[in-house]
């Protein structure tokens, strides 16, 4: 196998859930094969009938021995046991190539797939998937984090050559910072998703409340609403860092705080709770940033415990 292009491999998906059946469908669409996948769910056979057409449905272990690139796009928590039970099983033969894409993890959960011979790879995809087609084209110019053992400079190269092949950007994760590199990526992307939930949820009884439906005629949907700030927002936080910090935490305005905590205690005192804990860090990052002196942040902090204790 070329360093700089994989010769043409056929690949087995387990399972075909909304990551590996949009990697198996990447790779196919580069020249490998897709020769078989698992699933068990109605939504697994059909992102595989849909994106893996043609690929016979079979047990995780057929798959795995029909493979040449094998591909393990299961839960974090999953993993380690399935890749235990194929070992034991005698699905891995050696020369197979085994990725897996759990974002907590490297190669040494392949251990026992290692001890029958295999190139033990871990790719994860910086990406939210949905498990449609479009997610294909999502790869493009996105990065994937490659993890291969740190003596292995061949696996590396494997691994790199692999995601160039879909368009995408490899950048190399050592082992031992896994675990808190998919903590970063699930802090932002999971939580980003709930934040902005909560708040269209809160506009929604901010306009029920005012006697309106939003989405009824003249009024906007709450997404409508907020869509084009929050897109704004993210794309300065991306280009300028700490100074796109703006609002009363990072202004100091320490009234409009109290007032906001007043309401969110009435309308969601758990939301109000998270509301607290963000701002007190953005309070934290707006003071490291130069934007709030170091006695307004004071005033801020205890405003957020003073209000949290009276509640």
């Amino acid at each position: 196998m070329s360093a700089g292009r994989p010769a043409r491999l056929a690949v087995g998906v387990v399972s075909a859930g909304r990551v590996g059946a949009v990697l198996g469908a990447a790779w196919d669409a580069v020249g490998h094969r897709v020769v078989a996948t698992s699933g068990v769910s109605r939504a697994s056979v059909h992102r595989a009938e849909t994106l893996l057409p043609g690929a016979p449905l079979l047990a995780p272990d057929e798959v795995i021995r029909s493979a040449d690139l094998a591909l393990l796009a299961v839960p974090d928590d999953v993993l380690p046991g399935l890749v235990r039970g194929l070992a034991a099983s005698g699905a891995f033969r050696p020369g197979q190539i085994v990725v897996h894409t759990a974002g907590a993890h490297g190669v040494d959960v392949l251990e026992p797939a290692v001890e029958h011979g295999i190139l033990p790879l871990a790719l994860h995809p910086v990406m939210t998937f949905t498990g449609r087609p479009e997610d294909v084209q999502r790869l493009t110019g996105c990065c994937i984090a490659v993890t291969a053992r740190a003596d292995d400079e061949a696996a590396w190269n494997v691994g790199e050559a692999l995601v160039l092949e879909l368009g995408a950007e490899p950048v190399r994760v050592p082992e031992q910072v896994r675990p808190l590199y998919h903590a970063a990526l699930a802090h932002g992307a999971n939580h980003l998703v709930t934040l902005v939930r909560d708040c269209a949820d809160l506009l929604d009884k901010a306009v029920l409340r005012a006697g309106a439906t939003v989405g009824s005629p003249g009024a906007p949907s709450a997404e409508r609403l907020i869509g084009p700030l929050l897109s704004a927002a993210l794309d300065n936080a991306l280009r300028h860092g700490d100074r796109a910090l703006t609002g009363p935490v990072a202004r100091g305005d320490v009234g409009t705080v109290r007032t906001h905590l007043r309401e969110l205690d009435r309308a969601d005192p758990e939301l109000a709770d998270t509301y607290r804990s963000l701002a007190r860090r953005t309070a934290h990052r707006a003071t490291e940033g130069g934007l709030l002196p170091d006695h307004a942040a004071d005033e801020v902090r205890a405003a957020l415990d003073d209000t949290e204790e009276h509640r």
